[in-house]
């Protein structure tokens, strides 16, 4: 289509879908730093490294699927992963990342756990260089959680942290499902398996819903994968760390099943549901990063959405939940524009009650309490 002969009007519907379209190309394997990352450049702060490779919550802000902060293999979305670039990234500064980790909206919990890691660690080193007697030092984890609370931003960090501590020599993140590391013919898996693992050396191997690799069909392979996992955690011991994820229950259950698995995972940490103010505050930072700004009752309009459609943090998905919402204000924020004869740069950037109420399914013109009478119209 000629450029010249869109109209104005079509110009901002154009417009409006493709920042649309970009934001739901990121798969939710990338809510790590879609939610979690640091606003634009000139802000600091909110969940993962300023900008320099960050799109959305780095804003994290639409980015292809490739190597992510620090190395980050990001998965392909059928359970393998990308192949790693050839170039190692130099460690950060562990006080750089500290810093970012802090700067993550919520995780109370997380963040003391891992702070406590980083020191232990520390020490340990220490020791070994004054010739001082160690233990051994296991750094393979479990995370446990509700979708979207972070546990893949925390393993990407994770990754970036032993590699700044000389743990781990390259300092990826290669993420997987079962998918991913389970084939359908004998003998198949611990092939497939050992390719995952041979792209995660000197990184971490990040295993999302773990406990579904723990098959009950008699002709299931999933006990081979394992198998292959521990035998490579032993092998690659100084240089390949394992990460399990899923929800609290079944992660307790899938390691307790199998004793090579409860001697190697030691270290668990749960992930909370985000309250709503958490979940406020992650919208607000994404409409910061994309230009925009709440009029009037808007904000405590959508205050009031995610706490309705909150009602099983399961479903609704946390942070996911809320990108989701995000989303959803902007498809009417579009529509509203889109019956507008001028369109300046400020109503581009306003998020209008109307269009909060439009998401919600509610009736233009309608205002429900406390915004207003529920007669009004």
């Amino acid at each position: 289509m000629d450029p010249r002969n869109i109209s104005k009007k079509d110009q901002i519907i154009l417009q409006q879908l493709e920042v649309i379209r970009t934001m739901t190309e990121n798969n939710l394997n990338r809510m790590g730093t879609d939610f979690w990352g640091a606003p634009p450049a000139e802000v600091s702060g909110d969940r993962e490294k300023p900008d320099s490779t960050a799109g959305s919550k780095q804003p994290d802000g639409p980015r292809p699927p490739e190597k992510q902060d620090g190395g980050t293999v990001a998965s392909t979305g059928n359970g393998e992963t990308n192949a790693p670039e050839e170039e190692t990234v130099p460690p950060e500064k562990i006080e750089d990342l500290q810093a970012e980790l802090d700067g993550y909206i919520g995780l109370d919990a997380v963040k003391k756990e891992v702070r406590n890691l980083i020191n232990m660690v520390t020490v340990y080193q220490m020791r070994e260089k004054n010739g001082l007697p160690t233990t051994d030092l296991s750094l393979h984890m479990v995370f446990s959680g509700n979708p979207g609370t972070g546990k893949t931003t925390i393993a990407r960090i994770m990754a970036r942290i032993y590699h700044s501590l000389g743990i781990l020599s390259k300092g990826q993140l290669v993420e997987v499902d079962r998918s991913g590391l389970v084939a359908g013919y004998v003998g198949q898996t611990a092939i497939k398996t050992r390719k995952v693992i041979e792209k995660a050396l000197g990184g971490v191997l990040f295993i999302d819903e773990a406990y579904a690799l723990n098959g009950k069909a008699e002709n299931d392979f999933g006990q081979e994968a394992i198998d292959t996992i521990l035998k490579a955690m032993e092998d690659h011991r100084d240089d390949l760390v394992v990460i399990v994820a899923g929800y609290d229950g079944l992660m307790d259950e899938f390691i307790h099943s199998n004793p090579g698995l409860e001697s190697r995972f030691n270290r668990f940490l749960h992930f909370d549901d985000y309250s709503t103010d958490e979940m406020m505050r992650i919208f607000e930072m994404q409409c910061k990063k994309g230009c925009y700004t709440l009029e009037g009752q808007a904000a405590e309009m959508v205050r009031d959405f995610i706490r309705e459609e909150n009602t099983n943090s399961i479903s609704f998905g946390n942070a996911r939940g809320v990108r989701n919402i995000f989303e959803q204000i902007l498809v009417n924020q579009a529509n509203r524009l889109a019956g507008m004869e001028t369109v300046t740069k400020e109503d581009l950037m306003k998020i209008t009650p109307t269009d909060v109420l439009m998401a919600r399914g509610m009736e233009e013109g309608t205002v429900p309490p406390p915004y207003g009478d529920p007669g009004d119209k």
